[in-house]
């Protein structure tokens, strides 16, 4: 982190504007015009200081520096995470609530979860015509979200299953957002979180009948610290937290198929299977294109860190998508080359696309292996077993839209499955 005894401070009282203006390049905008890790600039009001980079990294992960209590602006609660979910958390109740996480992650369990979505994806394609003209993005989340459910316990006919994996991903797609973008994802919260809260209910009074093992059960019938369970609405939100982080996976998944169009080489790599190139692919992917921006937090106790002083309470963003740009830390950042994965040597602090420290006890999300597999599961079916045409199109994406997506979603046509 550079050493200098005063943050490089924005002149503008309020960067709202250009945040949104910017969007993933906001933060490395002004890291590199003023030559430093950090700065300090206002959002909405607020001061924040601005950090990027894996020292940056260690510091925001640190929990006895940093807390998320009150950091997670209340419109990201009402789509994305939802109100005093885990993300939200710190402390003896936040490493309780992660065990039940890491429970239902477990490496037995994500392996079934593999299987059931290596199932859908040959079941879905073999309904694929090839006449039809689909979208990519819509079709991956569907697969996803039918997956999740039957994985978590949760009973849902197929006819249901677009109509939830759109108000999923519309959660998603309302971070960053203002206008009816974002109106969109708060009203699919408030049907989902009914919905789920509804199923929540009905384990408990028996009415459903799950497996013992499922993420439903668990998450039914957890108990906090206090042996307390949670209230049917806030157990539902914990279910969505199980559901949505899977379904966008579609989003790396969209990501990935335009990789395989642009770069017909990696495809060549992936169909023939060598030097386990399809975990390296997944890989860059998440590290490459755009997903989360940045995340929050707050200063839990006063420190000095590199000449710098961070006071207690205040607002930090952790630069994830410069971050995982870093030319200290990636070779040619801006080129697309899975074989940078080949030998790679890391730390928890220099590859964050899904956060960075210590799995059990911190704050990196505990479906990081889940995402990974899914992915290399996706992106092998689709190089291995799908023979399809890319019409033309919009493929491009904007970097100043949180979340970014390609334009057309990647549209494809004349399907064939291949066995």
């Amino acid at each position: 982190m550079t050493k200098c005894s005063r943050i490089p401070q924005k002149t503008f009282p309020d960067s709202t504007l250009r945040l949104l203006m910017e969007g993933y390049m906001f933060i490395p905008n002004r890291c590199k015009k003023y030559k430093s890790d950090l700065f300090v600039t206002r959002i909405m009001g607020k001061k924040v200081v601005c950090m990027t980079g894996s020292d940056a990294a260690e510091i925001f992960y640190n929990n006895q520096l940093m807390t998320r209590k009150g950091a997670l602006p209340k419109r990201i609660q009402k789509t994305l995470f939802g109100k005093n979910a885990i993300q939200t958390m710190d402390g003896i109740s936040h490493r309780h609530r992660k065990r039940l996480f890491l429970s239902i992650m477990e490496i037995d369990k994500i392996e079934d979860l593999n299987r059931i979505m290596k199932k859908l994806w040959k079941s879905y394609a073999k309904t694929w015509s090839h006449n039809d003209t689909l979208i990519l993005f819509d079709e991956a989340a569907a697969i996803l979200c039918h997956g999740a459910c039957i994985w978590s316990g949760i009973p849902i006919k197929k006819t249901d299953v677009k109509a939830l994996a759109k108000d999923l991903t519309a959660m998603v797609d309302a971070f960053g957002a203002v206008g009816p973008r974002y109106y969109k994802g708060r009203l699919a919260r408030i049907r989902t979180e009914c919905k789920m809260k509804d199923i929540i209910t009905k384990v408990r009074q028996q009415k459903i009948i799950v497996p013992y093992d499922s993420a439903l059960f668990r998450i039914a019938f957890y108990r906090d610290p206090y042996g307390r369970l949670l209230d049917a609405k806030l157990a539902a939100i914990e279910l969505i937290n199980i559901l949505r982080p899977i379904t966008a996976i579609a989003t790396y998944i969209t990501f990935g198929a335009l990789a395989l169009y642009k770069y017909p080489r990696c495809k060549e790599k992936l169909v023939k299977g060598k030097l386990n190139y399809s975990h390296m692919f997944a890989q860059e992917i998440r590290r490459y294109f755009p997903f989360a921006p940045f995340l929050g937090a707050k200063v839990k106790n006063d420190f000095l860190y590199s000449k710098h002083y961070f006071k207690k309470g205040s607002l930090v963003f952790l630069d994830i998508y410069g971050s995982n740009h870093d030319r200290r830390i990636w070779e040619k950042p801006y080129r697309f080359n899975p074989s940078r994965f080949s030998f790679r040597d890391g730390n928890p602090y220099d590859f964050i696309p899904q956060g960075g420290g210590d799995l059990e006890k911190g704050h990196r999300c505990p479906g990081e292996w889940l995402t990974i597999m899914l992915l290399k599961t996706a992106m092998e079916f689709m190089a291995k077993n799908l023979s399809y045409n890319v019409p033309l199109q919009d493929l491009s994406y904007s970097l100043r839209r949180i979340p970014a997506i390609p334009k057309s979603r990647f549209i494809f046509n004349q399907i064939k499955y291949i066995p």
